[in-house]
């Protein structure tokens, strides 16, 4: 058997695997040990507010298997109402470090929304260099996030 048909056989192996299994998030998903996404910043108040807020333990939701922390019930709701829309991209990982291949933590005070879309960066720096090119950025992580999105971050 060719190494490469070898790999598939492995990489099928592992799939079957991981399916198999339960994980208190999904493995796409960037959360804390307690399933808290964004560092509990309130994912709306980015396209309501226009900057990173705090959420609260009182108004949370669930989504993808993560708990998302709100500012506020009303921010709560539209979340609720339509998470598609206010969840980050990535699952929550870094934008740029999914372009490398990669998934990050991310800075919740390091993003920004582009076509109604909210992204976040490991950090400023990191940040800076994503806006650098944003469209070629985004092409090269919209291409390589569905063979990454079902790995643990550890393995990449």
């Amino acid at each position: 058997m060719s190494s490469s048909k070898t790999f598939k056989t492995f990489l099928m192996a592992v799939g079957i695997f991981l399916t198999g299994h339960s994980f208190a998030a999904d493995s796409d998903a960037n959360a804390d040990a307690n399933d808290i996404a964004i560092h509990g910043y309130d994912t709306v108040a980015y396209f309501t507010e226009s900057k990173p807020t705090q959420g609260s333990t009182k108004f949370t939701a669930t989504y993808k298997n993560t708990i998302y922390q709100f500012a506020s019930s009303d921010n709560r709701n539209k979340f609720r109402a339509n998470p598609e829309k206010y969840a980050p991209q990535f699952g929550g990982h870094c934008a740029m470090g999914v372009a490398l291949n990669k998934k990050l933590d991310v800075d919740p005070t390091a993003w920004r929304i582009v076509e109604g879309k909210l992204y976040l960066n490991l950090n400023k720096q990191v940040q800076d260099k994503w806006v650098s090119d944003i469209s070629g950025n985004l092409k090269t992580a919209y291409e390589i996030w569905p063979s990454i999105k079902d790995k643990p971050a550890a393995s990449l």
